[in-house]
């Protein structure tokens, strides 16, 4: 029998967990904002581009990169956040809002204290955990972005930052346990936090630490923890339609579908009572028990 790679030991561990207790039971439950489960980042760097953006039937997503002068006074972009790093801040951001209703939010006083709160650990050099992260936070909360709901008796478009403001306070990549004299924080846009506040997808973060190798397997999951809760008769959806909400990073249908599959299965290891199947031309859904059974008071 071939031995199990790191990442398959800890997804079959995290899949016993989450069948022998409950999120609940476990202190596990966290949120992920709605608006950012229908239509999600690029699972990859889009490059140096002005606009990207997502599609879900009518519903859309647009991220423009923040601009910023460089040492010679050169227009710089600050870039578009991309990958698994933008999906767990947002995800333990929104967690934090529902549990202290507050749109201010204290991301701690050292770099490696609040990426141990991700659950990533702190590694340097130039490929390391550390500058990647930075990096991130620095996109994610400059990035401008807009919501659009284009239905045909009407047109909706929102602007959707997730900070107002951001005060990084963490002076050394060097020292990621430097404690600064300030708690680094951020203060949300009202639009984002009043999106958390009415519309949270609850998730399991044993789920998310298993899958979270992965920005695709997370999308997966927490798009079906809530589009699952919703289905009432089989539905199924086209892998067209599919790549536009998941996959506009893959160059051919085909191809989306074959990756979305292959992560399906993982996912679904994690989120068992995920009643789903993958066929030539649709993911069909069918009525399904929760990812995460919570009520949050609100």
């Amino acid at each position: 029998m071939r031995e199990l790679t790191k990442a398959q030991g800890k997804l079959l561990d995290s899949a016993a967990s989450i069948q022998q207790q409950s999120a609940r039971d476990a202190d596990s439950i966290k949120f992920m904002a709605r608006s950012m489960v229908l239509a999600t980042f690029p699972h990859s760097n889009p490059g140096d581009v002005p606009i990207w953006g997502r599609r879900n039937g009518d519903y859309s997503l647009t991220i423009q990169p923040q601009l910023k002068l460089d040492k010679n006074g050169n227009p710089e972009s600050l870039g578009i956040p991309y990958g698994t790093i933008p999906r767990l801040i947002l995800c333990w951001l929104t967690s934090e809002v529902v549990q202290r209703k507050r749109r201010e939010v204290e991301l701690g006083n050292s770099l490696s204290e609040f990426m141990r709160k991700l659950d990533i650990l702190p590694t340097g050099g130039t490929f390391g955990s550390i500058p990647r992260v930075k990096k991130q936070m620095k996109s994610l909360f400059t990035a401008n972005i807009s919501i659009t709901y284009d239905e045909k008796d009407r047109f909706i478009n929102e602007p959707c930052r997730i900070a107002d403001s951001a005060d990084i306070l963490w002076t050394s990549v060097k020292e990621p346990d430097q404690i600064s004299l300030w708690k680094s924080s951020i203060v949300l846009s009202e639009k984002f936090f009043n999106d958390i506040m009415t519309r949270p997808v609850p998730v399991d973060m044993r789920a998310l630490k298993a899958l979270k190798g992965s920005s695709l397997q997370l999308d997966i999951y927490a798009w079906l923890t809530y589009r699952l809760s919703r289905v009432a008769a089989r539905t199924p959806i086209p892998w067209e339609q599919l790549k536009e909400q998941f996959g506009s990073d893959y160059a051919t249908t085909k191809q989306f579908a074959y990756e979305f599959k292959k992560a399906l299965k993982k996912v679904q290891a994690v989120y068992k009572h995920a009643n789903v199947e993958a066929e030539s031309k649709y993911l069909i859904l069918r009525p399904s028990r929760t990812s995460v059974s919570v009520n949050h008071g609100l």
